[in-house]
């Protein structure tokens, strides 16, 4: 048994257990007095037992523990008539709050289960995400002129079949991509058409679900300082830049970057981080659909590739500008619209021209450029 199987045993436990004890304190809260009131109802005092019972192994997440805050019935009674007696809204507020303080420390327990969980698996998750683009990507050319029910014999097809199980086995309780369930009755079927649909339709709805899911927006940026106005206490020298750190990133952490732009930017839809295989560089490539509406023509939509270019010491060439455009073949199908080159550095003279002349010509591809002044302007109007 691998480590991450012996520890997602340990998570899967937890929340078996977290799931009965929140059904037990449902029961529990329905019977709690909303008033004074004494001599517990019929099932009380065991559904306390039973709680009080599991509650023990359920394991404190980063020091954080659930505790015992259940009241007996004649206890919880007499808090609420000492309330009343009182004679004040906030009296009674604050009883009501005692007396639910169990239910709130379940929820901040899932909570904080949910973000632990997510942090245990998502290099894998990814890891599994990459290989299945890659595998049906390779299998497409292999079947795409076969007749359309044809079966799919190749060993990668099994394969496929296992990446899913154990993706489905990672997400946990956690829910599932809209067409989750479509792509795992094209792999059952295994045809040539099969394929065909999980490439279109399921598999990008499904990779950059997860993707998303992997991701959680409340996520904490870490910071250094413990006070800020200590900060401001000891004064700063020198002058401020505009111009981004882009050497404290790694080339994982820009693409990251880029991918929460196009996660967030209106107007884009279905992210997805994807794996070069077949290009030189064995670069990593952002995927994104860009939506434009119009009024007459109604929506259409754009597949749009973005590669990443992480260079501090050079700036993008027009032999770098051809040798993308010509790796856009190994995306198809579907089509590539659209090929956008974001570096951390610049353009050449030679590769602004040839952008320029590439997107004058009779090509359906087409090529835009984003230098880091560009990058710096988005990251500024997202966080306006």
């Amino acid at each position: 048994m691998t480590k991450l199987n012996a520890a997602l045993e340990q998570f899967e436990a937890a929340e078996a257990n977290l799931v009965k004890l929140n059904a037990l304190w449902a029961r529990i809260e329905k019977l709690l007095p909303s008033g004074p009131a004494f001599g517990s109802p019929p099932g009380y005092d065991d559904l306390l037992l039973a709680f009080r019972r599991i509650l023990p192994e359920l394991p404190a997440i980063d020091g954080f523990r659930v505790q015992d805050h259940l009241f007996e019935f004649d206890e919880a009674g007499h808090l609420l008539l000492e309330a009343r007696e009182v004679g004040e809204v906030v009296a009674e507020v604050d009883a009501s709050n005692t007396l639910s303080e169990q239910g709130r420390q379940l929820r901040e327990y899932s909570f904080r289960l949910q973000s632990a969980r997510r942090h245990l698996v998502r290099g894998r998750l990814l890891a599994l995400i990459d290989e299945f683009g890659r595998l049906i990507r390779r299998l497409w050319p292999e079947h795409k002129g076969l007749a359309h029910d044809t079966n799919i014999t190749a060993p990668a097809w099994g394969r496929l079949k296992e990446i899913v199980a154990e993706i489905d086995t990672l997400l946990g309780a956690g829910s599932r991509p809209a067409r989750w369930s479509a792509l795992n009755r094209h792999l059952s079927f295994g045809m040539v058409q099969d394929l065909s649909d999980i490439l279109r339709l399921d598999w990008p709805e499904v990779s950059s679900s997860i993707r998303a899911q992997s991701y959680d927006k409340y996520d904490p940026i870490p910071v250094a300082a413990e006070d800020l106005g200590d900060i401001v206490a000891a004064g700063a020298g020198g002058s401020a830049t505009s111009q981004l750190a882009w050497s404290v990133l790694s080339d994982e952490d820009f693409e990251r970057l880029l991918f929460s732009l196009i996660s967030e930017a209106p107007g884009y839809e279905n992210p997805q981080w994807l794996q070069k295989t077949r290009a030189p560089d064995r670069g990593r490539d952002l995927s994104v659909v860009r939506v434009e509406g119009d009024p007459l023509a109604g929506v259409r939509r754009y597949r749009t590739i973005i590669q990443a270019k992480h260079w501090l010491s050079r700036s993008v060439n027009s032999d770098d500008v051809g040798r993308a455009r010509d790796q856009m073949d190994s995306w198809s199908p579907p089509r590539v619209d659209e090929l956008v080159i974001a570096t951390t550095g610049r353009f050449t003279v030679d590769a602004v021209s040839l952008v320029e002349r590439h997107n004058q010509g009779d090509n359906a591809l087409r090529i835009e450029m984003w230098p880091d002044s560009h990058l710096e302007r988005l990251l500024v109007s997202c966080h306006m």
